[in-house]
């Protein structure tokens, strides 16, 4: 090629001539203040010496008429204080806030947006994540199946001297960026530690039952409010979102006797209400029937009493006719009762005074009749059988 056929390129000597680069020579000089290599092939350090001339002779071109120059140094001063003066500004994302300091002391919180505040290192401005949802879980570590379970965290003792194995996981988010950075040294783990005091205080006022069953969610929410107003006492800047019970079954080690023990209470609610249902059917029948059995008496007493007042008042009235017309009265008195006799009985009624052939002295008309009578009743039958 065409550097080699010379003796060496343009960058770099040749294998043993004189010809050099413009920044070395090639063989055996060593005058490349880049870095050029010796003749062992090794790099030698840089001239440091070289390096600060350099750098003052570009900084007396930038200034006018040198550092001797009182002005120029006021003016580099200037400038050095008003970068330094504008670093000062800063922005705050929407999902943060600014907590500032000066002299790593806390001075004020600041809101999304642009905001100014002394320079390092008199302050510094700290943007914690205030949307971010934190978790804190009590009584067991990880997820999914990789689950390990704290026993000294989950054993609650209920307020029925049952213990309950209760896991539960609290949710929470910064409020106010300064108290969260400040009034607490570790704030997840205070977190913690207080919600579990809360769940304990909580659940040790209910009965094993209610925390397993129906009362779960409420014993969640009253914990989780106890929780607030104790993260609240410390002014901790923290927002509780959730407290959800995850778990809540008795320890291991006893629960098959405790399920023997509930299927007991089932079948033992179970019969009460079999009990109660019977006592329902029939207590309201007999009250039924006796208050039927009362009514029929206080009718027949009603009846019988309206019936004696009512015949007393006859008699009564009837008594004082009497006693206005005697004679009137006894013959009525007389008349009603044969009518009375007489509308019961058989009787044949033959005229005294009649001497007629034809006439017998007696003739039993009703033995008569009642030996006919059957005689005409089935002819009567069949006559209405053929119509």
């Amino acid at each position: 090629m065409f550097y080699k056929q010379q003796g060496g390129g343009p960058w770099g000597g040749g294998g043993g001539g004189g010809g050099g680069g413009p920044w070395g020579s090639g063989g055996g000089g060593n005058n490349n203040p880049w870095g050029g290599r010796d003749r062992g092939g090794n790099t030698p350090p840089p001239d440091l010496e070289e390096m600060l001339r350099r750098g003052q002779d570009r900084l007396r071109r930038m200034m006018p008429g040198g550092f001797g120059n009182l002005r120029s140094v006021w003016l580099l001063a200037a400038l050095i204080l008003v970068f330094w003066g504008v670093s000062g500004f800063y922005r705050v994302q929407p999902d943060e806030q600014g907590v500032e300091l000066l002299f790593g002391k806390y001075v004020k919180t600041t809101q999304p947006g642009l905001n100014y505040w002394f320079p390092t290192p008199i302050g510094e401005v700290i943007r914690p994540k205030v949307t971010q949802t934190n978790q804190v879980t009590v009584g067991f570590r990880g997820s999914g199946a990789n689950i390990r379970e704290v026993p000294q965290e989950s054993h609650i003792l209920a307020g029925d001297q049952n213990i309950a194995d209760i896991q539960f996981v609290v949710q929470w988010r910064i409020r106010e960026a300064g108290n969260f950075l400040f009034n607490m040294r570790d704030p997840e783990l205070t977190v913690k530690a207080a919600a579990e005091s809360a769940l304990r205080e909580v659940v040790g006022r209910n009965p094993l039952q209610a925390v397993m069953t129906n009362q779960r969610d409420s014993i969640a929410q009253e914990s989780r409010d106890l929780l607030q107003s104790i993260m609240d006492g410390y002014n901790a800047g923290v927002t509780i979102l959730d407290l959800r019970i995850q778990k809540a079954d008795p320890p291991k080690e006893v629960i098959d006797a405790f399920n023997d023990v509930q299927r007991a209470k089932q079948d033992e609610e179970r019969l009460r209400n079999e009990a109660l249902a019977y006592r329902n059917d029939i207590v309201p029948r007999a009250k039924g029937e006796a208050a039927r059995m009362v009514q029929n008496a206080t009718a027949e007493k009603e009846k019988l009493v309206k019936e004696a007042e009512g015949q007393a008042a006859r008699f009564t009235a009837f008594y004082q006719t009497y006693a206005a017309n005697k004679d009137i009265t006894t013959r009525r008195m007389y008349l009603e009762t044969m009518q009375e006799v007489l509308s019961k009985s058989q009787k044949v009624i033959i005229d005294e005074n009649s001497k007629g052939s034809g006439v017998v002295p007696y003739l039993p008309l009703p033995e008569i009749a009642k030996k006919s009578a059957p005689q005409v009743q089935p002819q009567s039958q069949s006559q209405g059988g053929a119509q």
